[in-house]
């Protein structure tokens, strides 16, 4: 007796495939296929999107987003610089140095934030201008 997918335990339908028989697959009627459409047509009008609404914390967003990248910034020198200092043995030399680097690039990334929101604030206000 054959077993796996094609065997005909798995029913009539599989039967038919393993035998090499024809079957009839029913054409669809046009008319059901037409009420169908309407209804997911409808369904997903009431369930489409709305239109977000502006944050009103927008701007505490932003401030936090600054101040993380700040302190990620000194965290991965701080990480990098006393790892470099176990690894060669000059305790303060390379974790000051990295400290400072890790400064320097978390305000380069709050200045890169700072800029992003002036050109949002610009783009409001052009639009304001337009509308």
């Amino acid at each position: 007796m054959q077993t796996g997918i094609d065997s005909p335990c798995r029913g009539d339908y599989l039967t038919r495939i393993t035998l090499g028989q024809e079957f009839y697959v029913p054409t669809p009627d046009p008319q059901k296929l037409t009420e169908l459409e309407n209804r997911i047509a409808k369904m997903k009008a009431t369930t489409a999107p709305q239109p977000v609404k502006e944050e009103h914390y927008t701007m505490v967003n932003m401030a936090w987003r600054m101040v993380i990248e700040l302190v990620a910034g000194i965290a991965i020198g701080f990480g990098i610089g006393y790892g470099l200092d176990r690894l060669f043995g000059t305790l303060p030399v390379f974790l000051i140095l990295f400290i400072g680097l890790g400064f320097v690039a978390g305000v380069r990334t709050m200045m890169r934030t700072a800029q992003e929101v002036q050109e949002m604030h610009m783009a409001r206000a052009a639009d304001d201008k337009e509308g």
